[in-house]
């Protein structure tokens, strides 16, 4: 027997769908840094592009499919849910998922790699410094202080945005609308 839908129930199922969406990215991150640590050749270089972009479409697909999954699982395990719903669902899901990677990215950029972050800025503003004055150095420092929260509010957003559109997509169709009902309900009535 099905439960009946409540906001309590969009959130407590929310959760461990974005849970799992969030371990997701997270997994695909911490393998895609420890890739970047391997050193080698042209040959090695160019298969370890190749295996990133095959991880990263897996990441993109794996997300989308398991977004649908989690959205046909809530529909399907709740009365009263509609794509209006479903919808709903679909944007906690994504908030929450987009909540977890940023709380990742930021760990990353304050404790796990901070000086992977600072050799990368150091290496854009040394390439640039011919370019810009003073003005624009003191700003590119500032920035660079700025930098844990910036990747944080940046990330969060993306993820969020992200999830919702592909959550709008995705709602159109669950739960699946019958478009014989009208037809069965008059038929039903005589």
């Amino acid at each position: 027997m099905k439960e009946t839908y409540s906001t309590r129930a969009l959130w407590n199922e929310a959760g461990k769908a974005g849970l799992v969406l969030g371990l997701v990215s997270v997994v695909y991150a911490i393998v895609v840094s420890l890739l970047s640590k391997l050193s080698g050749g042209a040959g090695v270089a160019f298969l370890l592009s190749v295996l990133k972009f095959v991880l990263w479409a897996g990441k993109f697909g794996g997300c989308i499919f398991l977004m649908a999954f989690f959205m046909k699982k809530f529909a399907a395990g709740y009365d009263g849910v509609d794509n209006k719903r479903s919808f709903r669902f679909g944007m906690a899901v994504a908030a929450l998922s987009a909540l977890i990677c940023a709380a990742f990215s930021l760990a990353q950029t304050l404790l796990i790699n901070p000086d992977e972050m600072k050799e990368a800025m150091d290496a854009a503003i040394s390439s640039y410094s011919s370019m810009l004055d003073s003005n624009s150095m003191a700003a590119m420092d500032r920035m660079m202080e700025n930098l844990p929260q910036l990747t944080f509010f940046s990330n969060l957003i993306y993820c969020f945005l992200f999830g919702t559109v592909v959550s709008a997509i995705l709602s159109r169709n669950i739960p699946a609308n019958d478009v014989f009902a009208d037809m069965n309900n008059g038929q039903n009535q005589q």
